[in-house]
């Protein structure tokens, strides 16, 4: 199979050097310049972030990369209005890549009501005018990226933000691992024969179920469905451990393969508790008997950071290659903007 045919004839956006070029996006967030905030700790004692899309994928990997550190809660928002409990003491970042998203918009008025403290983070649109109006701190994102193709800048630009405000301390030299890593599988996931286009192959003609753990790798998993429906064109079904050992497990008591053709994709990591760990083996018996294959992902990476943007990374190629595989155009979000212009 010449895999470069298929990019060729589908990919019409070239996302495909999108992704190549990926690590460049963490180098400009990096570099970025970044408004004086104006407060400190002492302000909130809780953060909402406020987002849909990549917007709101890049607050839960946040949440994942930050686990060990993060000394206030995080919630991520994603609706029209904000939490009972948001008022002088939160911190809200409104996120939103092209500026209009109307729940983002809708959030960011809802904390100006109960007097937060508002970060806005944007390519500009009505966010930037917003926060223009109210002398609030706008960090800008750089354009020309479909935003679920732009999880570099949003997701390392909430990095920058964390550390400017002393949440966290400096994340320079894990970055630093993370851009070389991303250049380098950047150009493995290009050749012929890689594994994520090897996966990929693995899962045409199949719904993917893709399994997670809590607080280590429920936001790539969440990922890596999301992208599946947007870049693939398929759906894809997601849960995490352990809490699927409390409800969906038993939907593998009676699954008939003929009637849902259905591949399951673990996401591991060897720091997970000895009985997640146990977890995921014995469930492996029990979906084997449907005659279900398992495809496990995991990273060797040596730090826990650099892992899971490893396999963030990772399932963004699958999912692209995915798209292009099946004849569809890894950029087209059709049933999105469709959605958008009924709405308006």
């Amino acid at each position: 199979m010449n895999i470069k045919e298929f990019i060729q004839k589908y990919d019409t956006q070239n996302q495909f050097e999108v992704l190549q070029n990926t690590y460049k996006q963490i180098e400009y967030a990096l570099n970025n310049t970044y408004p004086q905030f104006g407060f400190d700790k002492s302000s909130y004692n809780k953060i909402v972030i406020s987002g849909l899309g990549g917007s709101a994928i890049s607050g839960d990997l946040l949440k994942n990369f930050l686990k060990d550190e993060l000394n206030l809660p995080v919630l991520i928002n994603r609706n029209y209005f904000l939490p009972s409990f948001a008022d002088e003491k939160t911190l809200l970042i409104a996120s939103s890549y092209s500026g209009n998203t109307e729940e983002t918009l809708s959030s960011f008025n809802d904390g100006l009501k109960r007097k937060c403290k508002i970060i806005s983070i944007s390519t500009g649109g009505k966010l930037e005018n917003l926060s223009n109006d109210h002398s609030i701190p706008f960090v800008r994102l750089q354009k020309g990226f479909q935003p679920r193709y732009a999880l570099g800048l949003s997701f390392f630009t909430l990095i920058k933000v964390f550390e400017k405000l002393n949440f966290i301390e400096s994340q320079k030299e894990i970055v630093e691992k993370i851009i070389s890593l991303w250049k380098e599988k950047a150009i493995y996931y290009s050749t012929d024969y890689n594994s994520a286009l090897n996966t990929a192959q693995q899962l045409i003609g199949f719904i993917p179920a893709i399994y997670s753990a809590s607080d280590y790798t429920n936001s790539v998993g969440y990922r890596f469905k999301s992208q599946i429906n947007e870049n693939s064109k398929l759906h894809a079904f997601h849960h995490e451990f352990p809490e699927m050992n409390h409800n969906e497990i038993i939907g593998w008591e009676s699954h008939q393969q003929k009637q849902l053709h259905t591949k399951v994709v673990y996401l591991l990591d060897e720091t997970y508790h000895p009985q997640i760990k146990k977890r995921f083996q014995i469930v492996s018996e029990f979906i084997k008997k449907s005659d279900v294959e398992i495809i496990s992902l995991e990273s060797r990476e040596n730090n826990f950071k650099v892992r899971i943007m490893d396999l963030i990374f990772l399932v963004d190629w699958i999912s692209f290659y995915l798209g292009v595989l099946r004849g569809f155009d890894p950029s087209e979000i059709d049933y999105i903007n469709l959605l958008k212009k009924r709405l308006t």
